[in-house]
C-alpha cells in the first residue's frame, strides 16, 4: 500500500468532517442576543425585530457566522442558493423563512440546508432576518 501526503490529508479532512459536521458546517458559534428583547418559547409568525438597529447589528454577525458560506457575503447570493434579499419582508414570508430555517431544506433525500432548530435561538434567527431585510435588494 502506497500512502501519500495527499491521501493522509484527505483522510484527516474526512475524519474531521464526519466527526463534527454541524460545528464545521456552521461555525459552531453561539449568537449573543442578550441585548435583544427575549421572545420566549413560542415561535412567532412575524419578525418582531424588523428595522431594529441592534437586531440588524447582531443579525449581520450571526449571518456571517452561519449563513454566508452558502447564501453569500453580505447576503448577496452567487446563484447557487436563494438570495435572501429577494424574500419580501412580510408576515407570510416570515413564516416560510422561520419554517425553513428551523427544519432545513432537502430534496430527493439530499440535504441542501441543515436545520438550525436547537442551534440558533428564535432571537438569533429573527435578527438574521432583520439583517437580510435591511440589505439593498438586487437590481
Amino acid at each position: 500500500m502506497h500512502i501519500t501526503i495527499r491521501s493522509l490529508t484527505t483522510a484527516a479532512l474526512l475524519a474531521g468532517s464526519l466527526a463534527f459536521p454541524m460545528v464545521q458546517a456552521h461555525g459552531g458559534d453561539l449568537v449573543d442576543v442578550s441585548t435583544l428583547k427575549p421572545l420566549g418559547e413560542k415561535i412567532l409568525d412575524e419578525n418582531p425585530y424588523r428595522g431594529d438597529k441592534e437586531a440588524i447589528r447582531i443579525g449581520a454577525s450571526a449571518y456571517t457566522q452561519n449563513c454566508a458560506r452558502c447564501h453569500g457575503i453580505q447576503a448577496v447570493s452567487g446563484g447557487m442558493t436563494p438570495d435572501l434579499r429577494d424574500m419580501p419582508a412580510d408576515k407570510e414570508n416570515d413564516k416560510i423563512y422561520m419554517a425553513v430555517t428551523l427544519k432545513g431544506a432537502a430534496r430527493s433525500g439530499k440535504v441542501y440546508m441543515q436545520p438550525f432548530k436547537g442551534t440558533l435561538s428564535q432571537e438569533a434567527i429573527w435578527a438574521i432576518r432583520a439583517y437580510t431585510d435591511s440589505r439593498p435588494k438586487k437590481e
